[in-house]
């Protein structure tokens, strides 16, 4: 659904921002941090929703490996918040763009290595909220959108729009926000509504962000690939060579 289309661009945007937990169950990527010392160096990343999380070094070693959690955490027990399950579970309200109107109440969060802001990324809600607003004023909605535009980014359709958080913008992660307290730029790719860029434009962080180019959606990921140990199934993506004597 391109921003240029009869939709307004913002309403496009935010619900592209809540779909993510329905537009893909594994991704591979890389990501790397900007601070202001520089970029850090790039990590690779594989994710099997709901909790799995695999992160390597650029060449390869092991950094943090955690498989699910128990099913037995899906039953339900006293507290309120065990009765809810994972998005997957749930259907939310789409709109005409195909996104996401109003999201269910579930369990939401996403796994994350280092910075906290990686949930915010893979879900970047944070910049829309559950629902609309239900007045399209200003100042209304947790972040305004400036300059909305459906462009390329690694070679993924992505929209991309200038965010400047108002007083109702709550990270998902406290004290962690994906974007700074001035205007950032933002990408959000369109398949999977996973946050692939941050870019401060002014602030005291400007210039500061994130860069994640996605490598492979809804790839089949064992188990082993969430574990310590290497993986014990040979990876039929490479070739084989046969040795014939």
């Amino acid at each position: 659904m391109s921003a240029s289309s009869g939709s307004n661009p913002a309403v496009v945007f935010r619900s592209l921002c809540r779909s993510s937990p329905w537009r893909w169950e594994t991704v591979r990527f890389t990501v790397s941090w900007i601070s202001p010392e520089g970029e850090s160096d790039p990590l690779r990343a594989w994710v099997r929703r709901p909790a799995a999380l695999r992160v390597e070094t650029a060449d390869g070693a092991l950094l943090h490996s955690s498989p699910e959690t128990s099913r037995d955490g899906l039953l339900p027990k006293s507290a309120r918040k065990s009765w809810l399950v994972p998005p997957r579970l749930v259907t939310p309200v789409y709109n005409d763009a195909g996104f996401v109107h109003r999201r269910p109440q579930a369990a939401y969060g996403e796994p994350a290595f280092g910075d906290p802001r990686w949930s915010a990324m893979l879900d970047p809600v944070e910049l829309a909220g559950d629902a609309p607003v239900p007045y399209e004023t200003p100042f209304a909605n947790r972040v305004e959108l400036e300059d909305i535009a459906e462009e390329l980014f690694e070679g993924r359709r992505v929209l991309a729009a200038t965010a400047t958080p108002n007083i109702s913008y709550q990270p998902f992660t406290p004290g962690r926000p994906l974007i700074g307290s001035g205007r950032t730029r933002v990408a959000v790719d369109v398949a999977t509504a996973i946050c692939v860029s941050t870019t401060a434009l002014d602030g005291p962080l400007e210039g500061c962000g994130h860069r994640l180019a996605i490598g492979g959606v809804d790839e089949y990921m064992i188990d082993d690939l969430f574990t310590d140990a290497p993986p014990t199934l040979t990876d039929v993506r490479e070739h084989i060579p046969w040795q014939v004597s």
